[in-house]
């Protein structure tokens, strides 16, 4: 079943995604955001480095307020998953999973990225209890605890590194460090406790994070851990209609600064478009990217009128 064109179609209902929808909508476009508020990074997570934003505020509140906003300047949202992107002409065809299809004439990709997982029992259950994957985020949040850190490459070092800033003892869980010689003498020099040749087999904890247990019977005790095994971008459907990616790592959309990405009319916004994976970073990408968006739309339908 097809529906009638929309403007703007927006993939992904996180803060990039939400406040490109308020944007785009404030630009008299039609506005359609895909996704669900459980799937954005910030839902289980608590925000207290975002402007405006006293004190620890819970993710999903604040996504449930963004939600709001949006839906009450005009915006629609369906809780669907995309399944197909394809492109007609100037138009992008956009399959869902209840069987609906979408004609679009921009489209926004703000689907954030897909963490790599450790997949041991009690990382799913602690997730936001002292389960993260964001040292940058979260660190504050362990000021003077005992933490893990588990990853072997530069991003587990680095993250590693900083938490030495913050809480007053740092592991490091590494089957097979591969870092270069700058980083590895920082990690030398540093107070982090290095536990090469093993890993996780399990992040123990009732209602929060108490220890990690390694593979090797070994258990630390912990307040959190940081599961550092870089990220991989949510880029199937992006890449599968030409979007380019980084050249460097292709883990994230390339993207100029209206974050037009290089297909016309589409769009990319948030963790998707690369680090740092901040809220404060995807909101403000989401406001370009929505205003850009509905311009193009609008210029569109101006031109399709005066044919």
């Amino acid at each position: 079943m097809v529906e009638e064109i929309t403007d703007v179609v927006i993939i992904g209902a996180g803060p990039a995604g939400l406040q490109a929808a308020v944007h785009a909508v404030r630009k008299k476009a039609s506005v359609l955001v895909l996704g669900r508020l459980e799937n954005s990074s910030i839902y289980s997570a608590h925000v207290e480095n975002y402007l405006c934003v006293d004190g620890v505020t819970d993710g999903a509140e604040l996504l449930r307020i963004a939600l709001a906003q949006a839906t009450r300047f005009g915006a629609e949202v369906w809780p669907e998953d995309v399944l197909h992107l394809g492109q007609e002409g100037e138009l992008f065809t956009v399959n869902v999973e209840s069987g609906r299809q979408v004609m679009a004439r921009t489209l926004i990709l703000a689907t954030g990225t897909s963490r790599k997982k450790l997949k041991v029992p009690g990382e799913k259950e602690l997730l936001g209890r002292g389960v993260s994957y964001c040292v940058d985020c979260d660190a504050n949040f362990y000021r003077n605890a005992k933490v893990a850190v588990v990853g072997n490459e530069s991003a587990a070092v680095d993250g590693a590194l900083t938490l030495t800033k913050y809480a007053a003892e740092v592991h490091l869980v590494c089957k097979d460090m591969a870092v270069g010689k700058e980083l590895g003498e920082k990690l030398s020099a540093s107070s982090v406790v290095v536990h090469k040749g093993v890993w996780a087999k399990e992040i123990l904890g009732e209602k929060a994070v108490s220890g990690l247990l390694l593979d090797s019977g070994e258990t630390l005790a912990v307040d959190g851990v940081f599961v550092e095994l870089g990220a991989k971008g949510a880029m199937e459907l992006a890449t599968s209609i030409g979007v380019l990616l980084d050249t460097d790592t292709f883990s994230f959309i390339e993207t100029n600064k209206k974050q037009e990405t290089n297909i016309t009319g589409i769009y990319a916004a948030g963790d998707i478009a690369g680090p740092p994976w901040q809220m404060a970073k995807a909101v403000g990408e989401g406001c370009v990217a929505g205003w850009e968006a509905a311009n193009h739309a609008n210029r569109i339908k101006r031109m399709s009128e005066s044919a």
